[in-house]
């Protein structure tokens, strides 16, 4: 056995035996639930690292086979087929929670699926079960065929993976029962974040292994993006989500930071893990992704560079920005706005580093629909990175905070820019992964491209205007100086932008469904690329 198969077991009883022991003792049947589901999985870990000891051959897996890599790519499959189907469910949530908007009979008088509960869960599943599982997958691969050696580590990517996909399971779960501790992005009690970030830090054990052990001396930027989201990501968690537990037989706990501090921390927390988990991450993907699909080198690596150290620099400040007329003294929120308005040209530089990636090959894009598609997201990501230093501005935001254009903003950012290049990466994967020579149907990537398209475009316009409308209502005033509206005038004026936000969210899933039937096709039917070099041409006599 080695080292690790004997160690993980150990780990996983003494672990399995702590929740029995918190199960048996708690109070709180759901976190009595969370801690039998815990062990559960323990004992699970546990046979299956077993059964794979016995099961495999005596030698540890090759570094290389005739002098090439011997790739683990089954580790990115995995993680490949875990985003479709978190995405779907995030998205499927999603759409639920905007007919719960237009139409609030159909929270059904429910706790489970009141709005309130539904909401984090929609948000934690399309942002860390599909996006994180897309980094996983894209981060996996990228390093290990830009550094042209086989991923770190035997058990360790596994754990990563499973410990990721029962972190998703476990906070999930949580929100539906109720166990919360209302920070934005950072809902999971104690006991999740703690477990995630056994998890976070092994997948950044893997990671900088496997460039260690590089046999291309270079390395290139998409890893750069790739470590700075890993690394500053855990520094994020760990800082906002430092608590401490009532009990250990209790779900709830208090943070350590209180006040203002508290939400500084969490802002700074908040809008990084846009900046790094859904930016920098994300960046990667289009700076190894994109050159790729269009068989063009980037076009420019020293401004890759510039974008890199730019963007790191940057966003770690612009936090405060979410924090305009509060508690939070005046400089801090200055400073938040001043980083900002800074981040807007690094931001750019990328968006024309990806976008002019395609000189000279600009007719594939009447073709191919996934260079479309890749292409687009960067367009969006200049669109977002261009809204969201103008609503930094206090003037700008007195006029959209806490309105719906922050809505559309957000996700004409995650709809438009991460959820297209994550489409576009996962479109290019597949044929790679499964060894097929393209995806089963061009004409189905094309319809979930324009299906999608038109879905971001009735979202996005719906809460830009919705978002402007409610801002003006609330601050009109009559001539007596009274407020003209009142809160619930301006509910009722949002219904209409509801119902076509809805309409766009119902489009937007069904090219996501597309894309699904497209990949499983593509998997069990799709035509194989020939291992055998095809003869030579002979002569005619």
């Amino acid at each position: 056995m080695t080292v690790p198969e004997m160690l993980l077991p150990l780990f996983f009883a003494a672990v399995g035996f702590v929740w029995l022991l918190i199960g048996a003792r708690t109070e709180e049947p759901e976190f009595g639930f969370h801690a039998f589901l815990s062990a559960a999985a323990c004992a699970a870990a546990i046979f299956v690292i077993f059964n794979r000891y016995f099961d495999r051959p005596a030698e540890a897996p090759p570094q290389e086979i005739d002098g090439k890599p011997n790739y683990n790519f089954d580790i990115v499959r995995f993680a490949v087929i875990a985003a479709l189907f978190w995405g779907i469910a995030g998205f499927l949530v999603g759409l639920i929670l905007a007919l719960q908007l237009a139409f609030p009979v159909l929270n059904l008088d429910l706790q489970w699926i009141a709005f309130g509960r539904l909401r984090p869960l929609h948000t934690s599943a399309v942002i860390f079960a599909f996006g994180g599982n897309v980094l996983l997958a894209t981060s996996f691969y990228v390093v290990q065929r830009t550094c042209r050696a086989r991923l770190a580590g035997d058990l360790a990517p596994w754990f990563v993976f499973w410990g990721y996909q029962f972190f998703i399971v476990i906070a999930g779960t949580g929100y539906l029962l109720g166990i919360t501790q209302s920070k934005e992005y950072a809902e999971p009690e104690w006991y999740a974040d703690l477990w995630l970030t056994i998890v976070w830090v092994t997948y950044l054990l893997v990671f900088l292994a496997t460039l260690w052990k590089r046999k291309e001396p270079h390395i290139y930027v998409a890893n750069w993006f790739f470590l700075a989201f890993i690394v500053t990501v855990a520094m994020l968690h760990v800082g906002n989500n430092l608590a401490v537990p009532i009990s250990p037989y209790s779900s709830k706990s208090y943070v350590v930071w209180g006040g203002v501090q508290d939400a500084m921390f969490q802002w700074w927390y908040g809008h990084n893990a846009v900046g790094f988990f859904l930016t920098a991450g994300f960046l990667a993907i289009m700076y190894y992704f994109i050159p790729k699909r269009a068989e063009r080198p980037i076009y420019s690596y020293r401004l890759s560079i510039v974008h890199f150290w730019s963007v790191i620099f940057l966003y770690i400040w612009a936090g405060p920005h979410h924090l305009h007329y509060t508690a939070l003294p005046d400089w801090a929120q200055t400073l938040g706005m001043t980083f900002s308005i800074m981040l807007w040209m690094p931001s750019w530089g990328g968006m024309i580093n990806g976008l002019m990636t395609l000189s000279g090959a600009w007719d594939k894009l009447r073709t191919d629909p996934v260079l479309r598609m890749l292409v687009v997201s960067v367009a969006f990501y200049g669109m977002a990175t261009f809204e969201g230093p103008l609503m930094s501005i206090r003037s700008v935001n007195s006029l959209s905070h806490y309105t719906d254009w922050t809505i559309g903003h957000v996700h004409s950012g995650a709809l438009g820019w991460n959820a297209f290049v994550s489409f576009g990466a996962i479109y290019c994967l597949v044929p790679w992964l499964w060894n097929r020579k393209e995806m089963w149907s061009l004409r189905l990537v094309n319809w979930h491209f324009w299906l999608a398209t038109l879905g971001i475009v009735l979202y996005i316009t719906a809460m830009w205007v919705s978002g402007i409308l409610q801002g003006l209502m609330w601050r009109a005033y009559t001539s007596l100086g009274f407020l003209e509206y009142s809160f619930i005038e301006t509910v009722a004026a949002m219904h209409p932008f509801y119902v076509i936000r809805a309409m766009g969210g119902a489009l937007f899933l069904t090219g996501a469904l597309i894309m699904v039937f497209n990949v499983w096709k593509t998997i069990t039917v799709g035509e194989e690329v020939s291992s055998v070099p095809a003869p030579a041409m002979v002569p005619a006599e």
